[in-house]
């Protein structure tokens, strides 16, 4: 990710207690919206912070159902609104996806409303039945080692750069049975992380991500079991806790889903883990 362009200093009065207040610049997480567009068409605007935006769109499209092979998409181009004035920085929050010659695909399939904020999750799906009839169960489940999910917490942190500039900003990295990190991504929503995730694998055609395990540093809705579904995740660890349709989602799909990850300490919500 720049941190250039996902932090943003603005000028705060630091309180420190009693009469004490400092002025200061501090670093935000920017949040700003991005336009996607399939063959010129808007499919949905999302609050996200900028950075990694290829691969949220090709992601989105994935975890939505509506691509499957990297082979759909010819290419996603940055382009701007000729309808209204040209802004300072408007050209880079709009993608327009290119579809192969030949491809179509089903826009009714689409379960999000137009506009997609950066923390919701079911509150944007058009029926919980829809989602869960999108994507097979996990063919292999996973049952990864209690070792390495206890070390994925720190190797994750060493890769979040924008959380330690701000703490607002939300992570997904995806590791190997080994506890290897392969790819780590940050953004104001937790969803768009795990989007850009998913979008990376589309870019390197390793989907399925068969035997890897994903860790998000927020808590576990719904939603971001069904995008880890979508990418054949079977392996779900999160900081903090699940919802209960989390849980739900994770026994009927077939996955591990592991909360409240703190070093040894963790909660086996769903699957089983190894010694």
């Amino acid at each position: 990710m720049s941190l250039a362009k996902a932090l943003r200093s603005k000028p705060i009065a630091a309180i420190k207690g009693g009469a004490a207040v400092e002025q200061r610049e501090d670093l935000l997480a920017v949040e700003e919206p991005l336009e996607l567009r399939v063959g010129g068409r808007s499919v949905a605007v999302v609050m996200r912070t900028p950075g990694h935006d290829r691969e949220l769109a090709a992601g989105f499209l994935v975890s939505e159902g509506l691509v499957r092979e990297r082979d759909a998409v010819l290419d996603l181009i940055r382009c701007r609104d000729e309808s209204v004035p040209a802004e300072p920085g408007s050209e880079e929050n709009i993608i327009d996806v290119v579809l192969a010659p030949g491809v179509e695909i089903d826009l009714s399939r689409l379960t999000r409303h137009v506009f997609t904020s950066s923390s919701c999750g079911i509150c944007s799906r058009a029926t919980i039945a829809a989602v869960r009839s999108q994507f097979p169960p996990i063919a292999a489940p996973l049952s990864p080692s209690r070792k390495v999910l206890a070390v994925l917490p720190d190797r994750l942190a060493t890769a979040q750069e924008g959380f330690a500039a701000t703490g607002g900003l939300h992570a997904s990295g995806l590791f190997d049975a080994r506890g290897v990190l392969e790819v780590a991504r940050e953004d104001v929503g937790r969803h768009n992380a795990l989007d850009k995730v998913i979008g990376w694998a589309f870019f390197e055609n390793r989907l399925p991500l068969s035997g890897r395990i994903l860790l998000v540093s927020g808590r576990v809705s719904f939603e971001i079991m069904q995008k880890a579904l979508a990418a054949g995740i079977p392996c779900v660890a999160a900081i903090s806790a699940p919802t209960s349709a989390a849980v739900e989602f994770a026994v009927a799909s077939g996955q591990t889903l592991v909360g409240f990850l703190r070093g040894e300490r963790m909660n086996v919500y769903a699957g089983t883990l190894s010694e």
